[in-house]
C-alpha cells in the first residue's frame, strides 16, 4: 500500500449523513412503551449506534432487569416497525450528498457502514444518492456490529484498501470505539447528538458540526483538492 495514498473514508449512516437519530430513539420508546416499559428518552439516545443486540441488553440494564427471548424479539419488531413508519420523514443532513457526490468526482474511495438492516438502510441510501458501485456493509453481513470493528474492516476490505489508510466517519462514541479497535482514524460529527468531548475523549482525531463542515477541510485528513 502507498503510504501517500489518499485516504478512503468509511462512513456511518444514521445521524452521520442522514438525520435519523432521533427517529430511532421514538422507535425504541415505542418498543418499550408497547411492552409496557418506561424509559426516558435521553437514555435510550445514549445507546444509539450501537447494534441492536447491544443496545437492546443496554436498555435491559438501565431498567434494571433482563428481557427474556421473546421480549428483545419483540422489542427489535416494534422498533423495526415504528422506524419504518417514520423513515419518509428523515432527511439528508446539511451537506451530505454534496460531499459524497465531491469525494466521487474526485475519485477518493468512499463506503458506508452502518449497525441498521439493509432494509432500513436502502430507502436512506437513496436520499443520498449512493452509487450502486459504492459498497453498503450492513448489520446483515458481519457477525458482530459496532462498536466491534467487522462493519469498517468489511468496508475497507470490499474498498480494496488497508483498513490503517481509512479514516472512518461517525456521530457516536460506538463509532469511535469501533474505529480504533479496527486500526483507523476517527472523525466524529457533532449532528448524531454526542458532545465534542465525548468524541475527542474516545478518540476522534477531529470533530465537526456536519458533513457541510466536514466537506470544508478535507484537506484536514489528507485529502488535497
Amino acid at each position: 500500500m502507498d503510504a501517500s495514498k489518499e485516504p478512503a473514508l468509511l462512513f456511518d449512516l444514521d445521524g452521520t449523513l442522514v438525520d435519523s437519530v432521533y427517529q430511532h430513539v421514538i422507535a425504541w420508546r415505542t418498543a418499550l412503551e408497547d411492552e409496557g416499559l418506561d424509559l426516558s428518552t435521553w437514555r435510550i439516545h445514549r445507546r444509539v449506534g450501537m447494534s441492536n443486540g447491544l443496545l437492546v441488553n443496554a436498555l435491559a440494564r438501565e431498567l434494571g432487569r433482563e428481557f427474556s427471548a421473546e421480549q428483545v424479539a419483540a422489542l427489535q419488531a416494534g422498533h423495526a416497525r415504528v422506524f419504518r413508519e417514520l423513515a419518509p420523514h428523515v432527511r439528508p443532513l446539511p451537506g451530505a450528498v454534496e460531499l459524497l457526490r465531491e469525494l466521487s468526482q474526485r475519485g477518493v474511495l468512499w463506503a458506508i457502514a452502518t449497525s441498521g438492516t439493509r432494509a432500513t438502510a436502502g430507502p436512506n441510501l437513496a436520499k443520498l444518492e449512493v452509487p450502486a458501485s459504492v459498497p453498503v456493509v450492513t448489520r446483515d453481513e458481519v457477525p458482530f456490529a459496532k462498536p466491534d470493528p467487522d462493519l469498517f474492516l468489511a468496508a475497507a476490505d470490499r474498498l480494496g484498501v488497508a483498513i490503517t489508510n481509512s479514516v472512518v466517519v461517525g456521530d457516536s462514541i460506538w463509532d469511535v470505539l469501533a474505529a480504533r479497535r479496527a486500526g483507523a482514524l476517527g472523525v466524529g460529527l457533532l449532528s448524531g447528538g454526542y458532545s465534542r468531548q465525548e468524541l475527542e475523549v474516545a478518540g476522534a482525531f477531529r470533530v465537526y458540526h456536519d458533513p457541510a463542515a466536514l466537506q470544508l477541510h478535507l484537506d484536514e485528513l489528507g485529502i488535497r483538492r
